[in-house]
């Protein structure tokens, strides 16, 4: 066996060629376009269903509406741009979770990743059984070794049976983030310190319903290099997100990705959002504006996510984000992960995926 050749990555019968998940970026950054771009290298390609409905007509008047359709669209153009592996990814903080899983049991996702809170009660709209007769799987995201534990536990009680994997997300992420904002720093959580956690904590379980399941990585991974470091550690895939910004592919405005090219590593800054949770983003005028107590006003036509008090909030994070996928960089903000500074050009999906693979092969030799 070649151990400089990267391993593939089984998700419950889901077979990927490479062990890279593209992590699903909300509010129109990863799309069909990017999903299955990856999809057809060999990886998981991911789209992100949170504010997914932003470019229907009617998505401020009728946003759950709005969403579901625009998600059943992605998952549909992205089936029919490759026959790799699909996923979705949701917020289990978002009002409309329920609904949009439906959609993608519903239109054949293979995979649905949700995180932003802890994925314990099955939807009512989707019952076990249906579960155990589809193909779809349901992968939560975790940021500690306790909501791993927490996860595991209950839906071995409730349902007698677990996720078939896990992605464990640590404080280098993009986006919003698990962390209390003094947790951030701290070297108790950094990512290789939860991952050997967790990878310890699962084991009874793949013990006690006999079957294999891999600890996906996330936050922060950039290089091949750093794939291989993790893949000696005992996870068997990565998730990477930021370093597909980079790409001809990503879904996202190339003002936002220009977003990305521009930024120096002082740029990347934690702010407070509106949802309650520390999030990663590159800071600009809009930013700068709201760290000096600038409101931005605006009203709420959705209520799109259950912990936003949007009588308080300073601003509306859904605008922003929403104003940002389009290039609107004056009336919003690009959510990154750490690393965002270290991209410098935009390439084709296939060339990253060469890339991070011929980084891999070297980093492997380097141990033999």
């Amino acid at each position: 066996m070649n151990s400089r050749k990267i391993p593939g990555l089984i998700i419950g019968g889901h077979k990927a060629k490479i062990p890279i998940i593209q992590g699903g970026m909300s509010v129109g950054i990863s799309l069909s376009g990017l999903a299955s771009a990856v999809a057809n290298e060999g990886g998981i390609g991911v789209i992100g269903a949170s504010g997914i409905g932003m470019l229907e007509p009617d998505f401020n008047t009728n946003f759950m509406g709005a969403n579901i359709r625009a998600l059943r669209k992605e998952i549909r153009k992205a089936k029919e741009m490759t026959d790799g592996i699909i996923g979705v990814n949701i917020m289990v903080a978002a009002t409309d979770c329920a609904d949009l899983m439906l959609v993608a049991v519903e239109e054949g996702a293979d995979v649905v990743f949700i995180g932003a809170g802890l994925p314990l009660r099955i939807p009512k709209t989707l019952t076990q059984d249906r579960l155990e007769k589809v193909s779809t799987k349901v992968i939560p995201i975790v940021s500690s070794v306790r909501a791993a534990k927490i996860i595991f536990q209950y839906w071995s009680k409730k349902y007698n049976q677990v996720p078939d994997a896990l992605v464990v997300e640590g404080p280098l992420a993009g986006g919003h983030l698990g962390f209390k904002k003094e947790q951030i720093q701290n070297p108790d959580n950094a990512l290789d310190k939860i991952l050997t956690e967790v990878i310890s904590v699962i084991k009874p379980f793949e013990e006690q319903f006999d079957k294999n399941i891999p600890v996906i990585a996330a936050g922060g991974i950039f290089t091949g290099a750093d794939i291989y470091k993790f893949m000696r550690m005992g996870v068997q895939g990565v998730q990477m997100a930021t370093r597909f910004v980079g790409t001809h592919e990503c879904d996202a405005s190339i003002k936002f990705k220009e977003m990305y090219l521009k930024c120096k590593k002082d740029d990347i800054v934690i702010i407070d959002s509106p949802v309650g949770m520390p999030g990663r983003a590159i800071r600009n005028q809009y930013l700068d504006d709201v760290f000096r107590g600038i409101r931005k006003p605006f009203n709420c036509p959705w209520q799109c996510l259950k912990t936003c008090d949007f009588n308080e909030a300073p601003y509306c994070i859904a605008f922003a984000l929403t104003n940002a996928k389009k290039g609107k960089l004056e009336k919003g903000f690009a959510f990154a992960g750490s690393n965002a500074y270290r991209v410098d050009k935009i390439v084709s999906v296939k060339e990253l995926i060469e890339v991070l693979l011929e980084e891999y092969q070297k980093a492997a030799a380097l141990q033999e």
